[in-house]
């Protein structure tokens, strides 16, 4: 039986929370709650062949692989003593979490995310030298778009040079930078910059509006490691173009660097003081403090009041019911939780997460031709969205359309070759299909990708039973018992192969 799951993406701040943290059907690998069906996961409409340039485009861009690197591909060296890490305390002295923050002007402007502010009464910059410096005052906070600039103690600083994010396209390289959390504390606890800016590289998926709909995201599969919220996402020329904002596997969001620039003269000031009053009645604090509650702490009853709150003030915030959607999964009130992800589809069709993520709950209804135009709907809006991809490949296997499934499953493995889960639902198809050679070959990569389905190690005994590989067809039916030693099916078969 194929698999399917619904999972949570990761906050970008340790100890604090993102703008975003969709609560995604995907793939095991990423998965905090399984449900024995189908497994759903990634994106993508197929790209057409015949679009030989863009395609060898994509494969260039595969070679900048996701995971962290410390070289560059052929790009500017970045200048990371102008990335900073942020750490911020609470008016009693209380470590709340860490960030990062980069400086664009030699005065000492810093940009970051306001999500790393939120609560704060003191924070401190660490610079790449291990230096401390203090925030002096807020010179600028955009609640909606999640970015504040920040002006440091009087000095002379290293700087970031500023790009254009209207250069952007598809498949362009981009590198993340930022401090990693778990790395920056030392074993007193104390928080430690020194030497530990984490470059990360990757390409652009897509530019498209999320959850709102008047300003886009870069989606990009550079990795946003935790604690890289509000650090600067670079081109091949290492000039800002974005700030990482919202982290996942192959979902990493940036908002473009062009929203911020307007402001980056700024000279009113603000202290953190009065921040903290101003956010006292914000609907923003309040679904960040849900997000913090919800993804950090892991108290959904907490996450429940805050975005209540935020729906009293605004019942069209999207967000605020796609977050409290699933906070009431963690409470296991699924149809309360199905009904938010509906009020938010409602408000906002072109939520590509939002319709993906309210897809595979209609998956697990068995509401199968309802998951796919969800699925649909969200490719729709977002073109190379993994998840939703692989979702849709899983469905079409249930519903016998696997023929359908081959290539947006293998789109998903185009653009994620690590990508385990969609190696198994190609096998799925494939094994569907009976192209058992196509079949094999995939859920092999699927189990070298760390997948151990039970379903996976009985297709493939079927596959080399059928192909007269008697050997192969053992060690299967041995896997399959480490895995539940008491399967009598198995237990049956491996005494028949063994006589």
């Amino acid at each position: 039986m194929d698999k399917i799951f619904v999972n949570q993406f990761p906050l970008t701040t340790e100890n604090r929370p993102i703008t975003r943290n969709p609560y995604e059907i995907h793939d095991i690998l990423h998965l905090k709650i399984s449900l024995d069906f189908q497994c759903i996961w990634h994106y993508f409409n197929p790209m057409p062949y015949s679009q030989i340039k863009k395609t060898l485009v994509l494969l260039l861009a595969l070679v900048l692989t996701w995971t962290l690197s410390t070289q560059p591909v052929q790009a500017n060296a970045v200048n990371k003593s102008a990335v900073v890490l942020l750490v911020t305390k609470d008016s009693a002295g209380k470590m709340l979490g860490m960030g990062t923050g980069f400086i664009v002007k030699p005065e000492g402007v810093l940009v970051t995310n306001y999500h790393v502010l939120l609560d704060a009464a003191d924070i401190t910059a660490v610079m790449s030298s291990g230096d401390r410096v203090k925030v002096k005052s807020v010179l600028k906070v955009d609640r909606e778009k999640d970015f504040a600039l920040l002006q440091l103690t009087e000095g002379a600083y290293s700087t970031l040079e500023i790009g254009d994010s209207d250069q952007l396209k598809e498949f362009d390289y981009l590198s993340a930078l930022g401090f990693l959390s778990q790395n920056a504390l030392q074993a007193n606890g104390q928080s430690n910059g020194k030497g530990m800016v984490i470059q990360t590289f990757g390409f652009i998926l897509g530019i498209h509006p999320q959850a709102q709909t008047d300003f886009p995201f870069i989606y990009t599969t550079a990795s946003f490691g935790p604690g890289f919220s509000g650090g600067p996402v670079v081109n091949q020329k290492s000039r800002v173009v974005g700030i990482a904002t919202v982290e996942g596997r192959s979902i990493n969001l940036a908002l473009p660097i062009n929203f911020i620039k307007p402001f980056l003269d700024s000279k009113d000031e603000m202290s953190l003081a009065d921040l903290l009053k101003a956010d006292k009645n914000s609907k923003e604090a309040h679904y960040y403090r849900g997000n913090y509650y919800l993804y950090v702490q892991g108290d959904p009853d907490k996450a429940v009041k805050e975005f209540e709150s935020v729906l009293k003030q605004d019942d069209s915030f999207v967000l605020a019911h796609y977050d409290l959607a699933a906070a009431y999964q963690s409470q296991g009130q699924a149809d309360r939780a199905i009904r938010e992800y509906e009020r938010a589809n409602a408000l906002n069709p072109d939520f590509p997460e939002g319709s993906s993520n309210l897809g595979g709950y209609y998956f697990r209804q068995q509401k199968y031709e309802q998951a796919v135009k969800l699925f649909e709907q969200a490719l729709k809006a977002y073109p190379n969205f993994i998840q939703a991809h692989s979702n849709l490949g899983a469905v079409l296997n249930k519903l016998n359309r696997s023929s359908e499934a081959v290539p947006h499953l293998e789109k998903a493995i185009q653009l994620d070759p690590g990508f385990g889960i969609a190696y198994f639902n190609l096998g799925n198809a494939h094994i569907n299909l009976d192209n058992l050679d196509e079949a094999r070959k995939a859920y092999d990569m699927a189990v070298e990708k760390g997948i151990d389905f039970l379903s996976l190690h009985w297709n493939l005994h079927k596959i080399h039973s059928r192909q007269g590989r008697s050997v192969d067809a053992k060690r299967e039916l041995e896997i399959i018992l480490q895995i539940d030693p008491q399967n009598p099916d198995a237990q049956k078969k491996l005494k028949e192969l063994s006589r």
